[in-house]
């Protein structure tokens, strides 16, 4: 059986709840009530003290775990010498007029397949991080947890007193365990969750039908946009990077950092992954979120899932981290950055969100907003920012940042014709042209042959492999078509992309970041290496865990998934390169036409 270090969780939830699975069918990440509260189970920061939910066969077995198609639903197979159960894990997700209603539930049916196997329950609820003392009350339809900072509430069908205890029981009928927090569940009988589940399913397959997949891996597209989808919180619209924190980006470092918050970069591209997919109600509910927190006050790189802003960064050292490396961060100091590149990736998401036709016409609300953007972006235009790696000792001149500054002016141009102001439209446009050629000329080094990672710089930088991408520069611009030559010698380890090779405020990086890889076969495609980024795509999928899912960062000796996980950042480069390369293969192999089959 694989330790739960090794990434091999699925994940499963609905909005409100978002928890990871391990193979041996133990829960071994969940934080309630919100994604970035205090975990309940946390056994993926400690193995012995974070607590876990768990099932274990009485007698020796073997566990196979696998998706339900087109669901985010998990079912793990069970055989042990006295037969074969399936254990169904799900957070419901059910139909509510014309959304849904997602409770902060996590459902688990276990149903009998070939004899009577008997299991054993391990429940051991540790909240707060494993800082709460707990105590668990047997009460008229199972459990309460007592102690940490809500009651959590577990209903079953299994005598509560054997799942107190962890005795065994015998699976000769189906067997339900709902786990809820702050309120008891509705859900009483199996019955009613076997009917959640059909409707969760059903729920989650009508949203895949909805999918405008490309034609180049479709069901590795899928997958990553069902985990995408477990990102977005229902009651905001805001999407957190990952569901984890404190998952090295290399073992044995200090790089260990909370992603359970709402980076505005990161979610701008989640929304243009998902758009491009046909979903556009996510896009719509973050840009709510965005003009929400800036209504609010300055922006900044990221907040919590409410819009809050002050997410001090602490270290829990009664934790032994992943792996035993710590430490255990909560909270980001990112939020106290400077990220001049924040604007234009807004700016970026309101005009594809809004041009979009499906999304009908364009807010003369939006107007302010789109102004103060644009003007703080070209405030910045010619200061200093710790760039998007956040850097946290390091100010430069970063190319991205005043790449995205012009990107911000250059959207905004767009905006404002398409609100009706000709007069914005044009002072913001003349000058992102200004600059354009300026920012060009400081950002290429002729001696090296490549965008380096800041202006009049010598070093790469895997973010420069979007600048086709953005529009500053076309695709088969000489300097771009050497960019991604160089970045292929000086950048790469193990065949994997890193982010640059320079040492930061934690000596020097080693881990492969993986959505650089992608952003490197999306630039392959476009510079007419087509063969070489299917390849390249090819073999970085093979690096999913067995579910399909990454994390952040590979270990490019090992292969081992590290950083936090599922990492929202990574399925959206993946699904922009399946689908960039996919239009490119379809137009040289005439795959346009109507009635063209599937690759």
């Amino acid at each position: 059986m694989r330790p739960p270090t090794d990434l091999a969780h699925g994940a499963i939830g609905n909005g409100s709840v978002l928890a990871l699975v391990g193979p041996d069918t133990s829960i071994d990440w969940l934080c309630l009530p919100r994604f970035d509260s205090p975990s309940v189970f946390g056994r993926l920061l400690d193995e012995s003290k974070g607590g876990r939910f768990q099932f274990v066969p009485e007698r020796p077995g073997t566990t196979s775990m696998a998706y339900l198609r087109n669901t985010n639903v998990l079912r793990t197979e069970i055989r042990t010498e006295d037969g074969v159960c399936e254990l169904i894990d799900f957070a419901p997700r059910l139909p509510a007029g014309l959304g849904v209603n997602a409770p902060v539930e996590i459902h688990r049916l276990i149903r009998p397949l070939e004899g009577a196997p008997r299991l054993r329950t391990v429940f051991d609820p540790r909240p707060d991080y494993a800082r709460a003392s707990v105590d668990l009350a047997i009460v008229a339809e199972g459990l309460e947890v007592l102690g940490g900072p809500q009651r959590l509430y577990l209903h079953t069908n299994v005598p509560a007193a054997s799942v107190a205890e962890g005795r065994a029981f015998r699976v000769d009928r189906p067997c339900f365990f709902v786990l809820s927090a702050g309120r008891p569940s509705d859900v009483h009988d199996a019955a009613s969750v076997e009917r959640a589940l059909e409707l969760t399913r059903a729920g989650w397959r009508a949203w895949s039908k909805t999918c405008a997949l490309p034609t180049f891996r479709p069901e590795v597209v899928l997958r990553s946009a069902l985990c995408l989808k477990l990102h977005q919180y229902i009651d905001t619209g805001a999407i957190v990077a990952a569901a984890t924190t404190s998952i090295p980006e290399a073992l044995g470092t200090e790089r260990t950092w909370d992603y359970r918050f709402c980076w505005l970069r990161d979610a701008a591209f989640v929304v243009e992954a998902l758009r491009r997919l046909s979903h556009l109600n996510e896009g719509e509910r973050f840009v709510e979120f965005l003009r929400d927190v800036a209504d609010d006050g300055p922006l900044q790189p990221l907040y919590g899932l409410g819009g809050e802003r002050d997410l001090v960064e602490v270290q829990l050292p009664h934790l032994a981290g992943f792996a035993g490396t710590g430490p255990v961060r909560i909270g980001n100091a990112a939020y106290l950055q400077t990220q001049h590149d924040v604007m234009g990736e807004m700016l970026l998401c309101l005009d594809t969100i809004t041009s979009d036709p499906r999304t009908g016409d364009h807010d003369p609300a939006l107007l302010p907003l789109v102004v103060r953007l644009v003007t703080e972006a070209m405030r910045a235009a010619d200061e200093e920012d710790t760039g998007l790696w956040e850097f946290r000792t390091l100010p430069r001149h970063y190319t991205f940042s005043k790449v995205l500054c012009w990107v911000a002016a250059n959207r905004g141009a767009r905006l404002a014709r398409k609100i009706g102001d000709m007069a914005l439209s044009a002072q913001w446009a003349a000058w992102a042209e200004a600059r354009r050629g300026p920012i060009l000329d400081a950002a290429y080094n002729a001696d090296l042959g490549y965008f380096t990672q800041s202006l009049n710089g010598r070093h790469p930088d895997a973010s420069n492999l979007l600048l086709a991408t953005l529009g500053i520069v076309e695709p088969l611009d000489p300097r771009f078509v050497s960019t991604v030559r160089v970045y292929e010698q000086q950048l790469t380890a193990g065949g994997l992309m890193q982010r640059y090779r320079h040492d930061d405020d934690f000596g020097a990086t080693t881990s492969a970041f993986t959505i650089c890889s992608f952003w490197w076969a999306e630039a392959l495609a476009m510079i007419g290496e087509l063969d070489a980024a299917v390849q390249l795509f090819d073999r970085l999928v093979a690096f999913a865990n067995p579910l399909g899912l990454f994390s952040e960062d590979i270990e490019p000796e090992s292969g081992r998934l590290l950083g936090n996980f599922p990492q929202a950042y990574t399925h959206v480069g993946l699904i922009h390169a399946a689908i960039t390369i996919g239009e490119l293969l379809d137009a040289r192999h005439g795959h346009f036409r109507a009635w063209t089959p599937w690759h």
